[in-house]
Parts: C-alpha cells; sequence; structure tokens
C-alpha cells in the first residue's frame, strides 16, 4: 500500500462540521471534493469495510461514482446498499461488521445541496475529534493508494429497509397498533422513506394514504419537514380524514407531525411530544439529552417526573454523543428529529413514528389530546443574515450588552450565547451551514418573548 499527493484544492464553500461536509452541486460540492474527502475517510479508518448509501436527489449518482471510485482506489472493502434511509443504513452497520459508513444525503436541504455524512463503525456520526483528524487528512492530501491487484470487487446489499422493518417491529407493540386500525397520512418528498414507510405501516396494520412516494421525480416541497411545508399533507389528510399525518425530510431522520384534525405541528413538537411519551412509561431510565436551541416543552415534561436533562451544543452529532453518553431514554432536536438511544446511534424519524403511535394506540388518545398534555411556551425564530467577517463580531457584541442589560440570567457559552432565567431564554449562534446568526427565544408569554428577541434584534441590527 503507499501513498500519493492530491494536488486537490480548497473549496471556500463548503460547510464542514462533525457531522460531515456539505455543499450545493456545482458550487463547490462535486466531484472532486467527494472523491478527496472519500480517500481522506479511507486513509482514516486504514481501508477495511465500508458501507455505502445516499438519498434520492439526482445529483446523488454523481457523488456515488466519486465517493465509490476514492474508496476503491483506496483499497477499501465497499457494501453499497442504494437509495437508503439513513437509519437503516446505522441499523444494519453493526450486522454487516463494517468500520465505517459514508451517506450521500443532505436530508432537510433543498435539492441543489448535497452532503457526505461519515458514521463510525457502531453507525454514530465521527466525535468532533475525530471529525477534526478526518478534515486535517483532507486538508493534507497525502491518500491510501492500492494497487491493482487490491482494488476489491463493488458488493451490494439490498437488505436494509427489510431488516430496519423487522427490528422497529420487534421493538414496539405492533398487535396493540394494529387494534387501533389507525389511518395514516404521510408525506415521504420523494425521498428515501417512499417505499420503507408505508410498507411498515401496512405491515402493522394501518390504512395508509401516501403522498409523494416516487424516489425518480424531484423533491415537490422543501424537504425539511416545517408546518410551512406540509400544505399538502394537511390537504391530504383532510380529505382522507386521517387520523394523523407524519411528513419525512429526505433521508428519515426529521419528522413532522399533522393532526387528526388536518394542522399541521410546529417541528418543535415531534421531540416533545416523544419525550412525553416516554415519560409517560412506567419506568424512565436515563436523562433527556437535548440541544441550546430546542423549546422548554421537552425539558419542562421531564423535570415534571424527575428527569434530568441534559442540553449540548446543536447538531445530531452532539445531541447523538451525549445521549449514548449518558445512557439517556430519548434524546433530540427542535428540528423534528427524535434519537432513541437503546435502539439507534442517530435520528430515526420512522422509529418516531412507532414511538407515537404506539403510545396513542394503548391510551386510546388523539394526537390533539396528546398534544394537549405538552406545556405552552411562546418562541420566536429568526435568521439574521451577515457578512461573513461580521458574523463573530456581532454575536460579541450581544454577549457584552446581554450580560449587561440581563446581569441575573444564566449564561451559556457551549454553542454561541445563551441566557436563561425564570420567565425565558435567548439564543444567538452562527450557523454552521449559511453566513447567519440565529437568533431564537422563547417565554412563558408572547411579551416577554418579544421583548428578548427584540433586544437581540437591536444589537445585532444596529
Amino acid at each position: 500500500m503507499v501513498f500519493c499527493k492530491s494536488n486537490l484544492t480548497t473549496m471556500k464553500v463548503l460547510k464542514v462540521s462533525s457531522a460531515g461536509v456539505r455543499g450545493i452541486v456545482g458550487a463547490g460540492m462535486s466531484a472532486e471534493v467527494a472523491m478527496a474527502f472519500a480517500q481522506a475517510f479511507a486513509t482514516y479508518l486504514e481501508g477495511g469495510i465500508i458501507v455505502l448509501a445516499r438519498d434520492s436527489r439526482p445529483s446523488g449518482v454523481m457523488m456515488r461514482s466519486a465517493v465509490l471510485s476514492g474508496l476503491l482506489a483506496s483499497g477499501c472493502r465497499v457494501i453499497d446498499l442504494g437509495v437508503c434511509p439513513s437509519p437503516s443504513v446505522r441499523n444494519l452497520m453493526e450486522l454487516l461488521k463494517a468500520d465505517g459508513g459514508i451517506i450521500i444525503a443532505a436530508g432537510h436541504n433543498p435539492q441543489p445541496w448535497n452532503a457526505l455524512k461519515f458514521l463510525a463503525s457502531d453507525g454514530s456520526y465521527l466525535t468532533a475529534l475525530q471529525g477534526q483528524e478526518l478534515l486535517e487528512i483532507y486538508h493534507h492530501a497525502e491518500f491510501r493508494s492500492a494497487g491493482w491487484e487490491q482494488i476489491q470487487p463493488l458488493e451490494r446489499d439490498d437488505s436494509a429497509a427489510t431488516r430496519h422493518i423487522e427490528t422497529l417491529k420487534s421493538r414496539f407493540d405492533c398487535q396493540a397498533i394494529a387494534r387501533r386500525k389507525f389511518k395514516v397520512a404521510i408525506d415521504c418528498c420523494n425521498g428515501t422513506c417512499s417505499t420503507l414507510t408505508p410498507r411498515l405501516l401496512e405491515e402493522i396494520g394501518c390504512e395508509v394514504v401516501v403522498l409523494n412516494d416516487d424516489i425518480r421525480r424531484p423533491f415537490p416541497r422543501y424537504p425539511n419537514p416545517t408546518p410551512d411545508n406540509m400544505n399538502q399533507l394537511e390537504s391530504l389528510s383532510k380529505a382522507a380524514r386521517a387520523d394523523i399525518g407524519f411528513a419525512h425530510d429526505a433521508e428519515g431522520e426529521r419528522l413532522g407531525l399533522v393532526t387528526e384534525e388536518g394542522k399541521a405541528l410546529h417541528q418543535e413538537y415531534t421531540f416533545a411530544l416523544s419525550t412525553a411519551v416516554k415519560m409517560a412509561a412506567s419506568e424512565v431510565r436515563g436523562p433527556v439529552v437535548t440541544s441550546l436551541s430546542t423549546s422548554w416543552m421537552a425539558e419542562k415534561i421531564a423535570e415534571a417526573r424527575g428527569v434530568a436533562v441534559h442540553r449540548v451544543p446543536i447538531g445530531p452529532a452532539h445531541v447523538t454523543a451525549k445521549a449514548l453518553q449518558l445512557k439517556a431514554c430519548v434524546a433530540g432536536e427542535g428540528s423534528g428529529s427524535v434519537i432513541l438511544p437503546d435502539l439507534q446511534r442517530g435520528p430515526d424519524g420512522i422509529a418516531a413514528i412507532m414511538l407515537i403511535l404506539e403510545h396513542l394506540a394503548k391510551t386510546g388518545q388523539s394526537l390533539t389530546e396528546l398534544v394537549g398534555t405538552v406545556p405552552r411556551f411562546h418562541m420566536i425564530k429568526e435568521n439574521i443574515s451577515l457578512p461573513t467577517n461580521l458574523l463573530y463580531r456581532k454575536l460579541q457584541r450581544f454577549r457584552t450588552e446581554a450580560e449587561r442589560q440581563y446581569p441575573n440570567l444564566e449564561l451559556n457559552l457551549l454553542d454561541g450565547v445563551r441566557l436563561t432565567g425564570t420567565d425565558g431564554w435567548i439564543h444567538v449562534r452562527a450557523s454552521s451551514t449559511e453566513s447567519i446568526l440565529r437568533v431564537i427565544t422563547e417565554a412563558v408569554t408572547q411579551e416577554v418573548a418579544q421583548e428578548l428577541h427584540s433586544f437581540a434584534q437591536g444589537q445585532i441590527l444596529e
């Protein structure tokens, strides 16, 4: 095995984090970049067995070819899962005894984007330290290179979806769900769950009405399952008189909810309701883990049960790592992602569907009734675009003025600036994917939330 020097040039518009690298295809994310990162990952792992999968966006074909070339050129044994939900990839990793995995998927991002997500052998995202090591190899650009006799044949495994379905059916009370005879409306966004989720729901006795389930077609909406992007699902749910509606992102990690009244819920409710379900169990083992920007709803539900809540920097890699470390009972974020650490080592929107359906089946509740058990708060979110050179200057100004204006609020600097009081909190942070400051405030009243938000806005825009 020899090492060869790449003539790779640095791409200025790529967004890199411990979860992977993402960018707009043709404007930063390219075949050259994808191949180089694949070679860097193979070099980091010193070869071995690599699982490869992608979502359904058209650029995935090009990206797959580039990643596959990089991995095979580095002497890896590659098992290709094809178009496959990210949770299904994680579910299969241990069985395949893989050394790592690469998922080509940009999840909630619109169609021009694509990304490479790097997985450790257990299916979890790389830690921040591991991600930094990978990035250093990428920038140093000295990669493993296999001789012709060391190139491995490509292998194919089409069992990921079936195995994931069987895992979920073995972990939830499917008989209870079948007895409830749910009518479920689901919007798959023409993404990776287009076959898996409808099939699973039918197998557990639900009547399923499906929207956007053709992976050959473009995404019909922005993939992020927020209320603004669930108009079609709202209409379908009302017309079909569905008991509940679900909306996937492009890779099966985030989940949106629509009530039996055809009303789309804010994405913050997905994790909050999942936490409420876990807290309703007769025995709760482990704490709750979430990010700094996630609503108070889940936190207050857990605290009412006497369960500790731990907050970490934003992103599924940070949340998953802490959840696994603490053996959390549930983890997730306000983006609509839910992590069940005893089942998955990352967000799983399909498992979240099963969790909610099982609870509704056993309690006889409707989704609206379950929502009624969750404490209400007032949240304001805003993204403020700024020149890159001003992002951290403005963030520092906000911190200085906030500490002066609100000296009694608890300060947290894990990810941007977060201040918390008894009536509300405010979080300002630089986005990891765009040149913006994200401003999120939440409070017990609209007036307090607006006061905090206006203060932050004033400091940033002045």
